[in-house]
């Protein structure tokens, strides 16, 4: 499609015209497209770009300041670090956070952005809000379940998908615009402390991933041949200690995907089913989310009982469904926090694990005060109880499968 037909598309598309725009602003090619689209499309006569800091790197939000310079304008930038990492990211530590393979990410700072833009807009008196999702992906629905959450009576405006763009056509605006954007990755990436997301939606079925697109990881081959040690302290399911080190999560994250990455480790690959239903391929860059949920996961197992275990895993699947789903902000979502919370008092202890080449190898369990592990009862190797005991239990336990022997007898002597 050539440039005239593109905006032959645009102007054919009835659109409302606005008066005060906030923007959910990156500074990346669809929250810059937006601005211009916002001016010269919808008409709007004031324009706010609200950038939201939940860990991406001041690289990115210097950025996001600088293109906004470029379009005579000055973001609003908001802090959120603390917030993401404190209370988000650790209520998905504690729901050992996994929707299929994917350790829940963009879908939290998708969810938290939108309603840090939506409470601000609402703030300043806009009448409209525009974000930059495109219509075959996830977070316009993210964004838009939170908008009207914070915001119900504001104007939602997403140009891409209402436009029907593709990325090739975004940049054909940009450059007769003269918009001041440029894209590295196809489809582009998003950053927060937790997990990285590359080129979402654009990847290929067998499309090669180069070494040089990592930030954090080295891959496996190219890792070191020497195994790096390091150690992880819960208390009450948060991480607490690297190396008998007191962190915050906003601190100890990124310290531990320098460690993780370093030694091969957290390159996700797989198949999503996104919230339309429908397959892409996805590729995450992981490390830290990758080695504290494995050793998390290893500590409930000596700290919660087996029925707690059995269906902390229920809930832990469905926690990460709503919060992929745009969800965050229901009233069966913080139902299920209270449950995993209560679940994660028990959860404590220190453990050691060797990281080699993309592995993650524990060495070393801490039996702390909470544990449930007690090998001078339970092991084949103790006399912690007299195994006669359990001969009547055994066949109390049997009676079950002799009626079901019994039944299949009969039904085999009518026949």
């Amino acid at each position: 499609m050539d440039l005239k037909e593109i905006m032959d598309k645009i102007e054919n598309t009835p659109v409302k015209s606005v008066n005060k725009c906030a923007i959910a602003f990156s500074g990346g090619l669809d929250s810059t497209l937006g601005i211009e689209m916002a001016r010269r499309i919808y008409k709007a006569k004031e324009i706010v770009p609200i950038n939201v800091d939940v860990g991406q790197g001041e690289e990115e939000i210097e950025m996001g300041r600088e293109r906004a310079k470029q379009l005579n304008l000055q973001p609003v930038v908001i802090d959120a670090k603390e917030e993401f990492s404190e209370v988000w990211l650790k209520k998905a530590i504690w729901a050992n956070s996994d929707y299929n393979g994917y350790p829940v990410s963009t879908s939290m700072t998708r969810q938290l952005i939108a309603k840090l833009v939506a409470e601000k807009a609402v703030e300043l008196g806009c009448d409209s809000i525009l974000e930059g999702s495109t219509g075959r992906g996830n977070d316009q629905y993210r964004m838009h379940n939170v908008f009207k959450q914070f915001a119900p009576d504001l104007e939602i405006l997403v140009p891409v998908r209402d436009f029907d763009l593709t990325r090739g056509e975004e940049l054909e605006i940009c450059k007769h615009w003269g918009v001041p954007v440029e894209e590295f990755i196809v489809g582009g990436d998003d950053k927060t402390m937790w997990c990285r997301s590359i080129a979402s939606g654009a990847v290929d079925l067998n499309q090669v991933i180069p070494d040089n697109i990592w930030m954090w990881l080295v891959p496996p081959e190219k890792a070191p041949d020497k195994p790096e040690y390091v150690s992880l302290t819960f208390e009450k399911g948060v991480l607490t200690k690297v190396d008998g080190k007191e962190m915050k999560l906003a601190e100890s994250i990124p310290l531990l995907n320098k460690i993780a990455g370093r030694n091969g480790i957290g390159l996700i690959d797989l198949f999503e089913d996104g919230i339309m239903d429908l397959k892409s391929r996805e590729v995450y860059e992981a490390p830290a989310a990758h080695l504290v949920l494995t050793v998390k996961r290893d500590l409930e197992g000596a700290c919660l009982t087996k029925e707690e275990r059995q269906f902390k895993k229920i809930v832990d699947a469905k926690w990460a469904y709503l919060v992929y789903h745009g969800e965050w902000f229901t009233p069966l979502k913080e139902d299920l926090d209270a449950f995993i919370e209560q679940s994660q008092k028990m959860v404590n202890g220190t453990t050691k694990v060797k990281l080699y080449k993309g592995n993650i190898i524990i060495v070393e369990r801490e039996r702390s005060a909470t544990s449930l592990f007690y090998p001078e009862i339970r092991s084949i190797k103790a006399a912690g109880f007299d195994q006669r005991w359990c001969a009547n239990a055994a066949k109390i336990r049997g009676l079950p499968f002799e009626i079901l022997a019994k039944r299949k007898m009969k039904m085999a002597n009518k026949q």
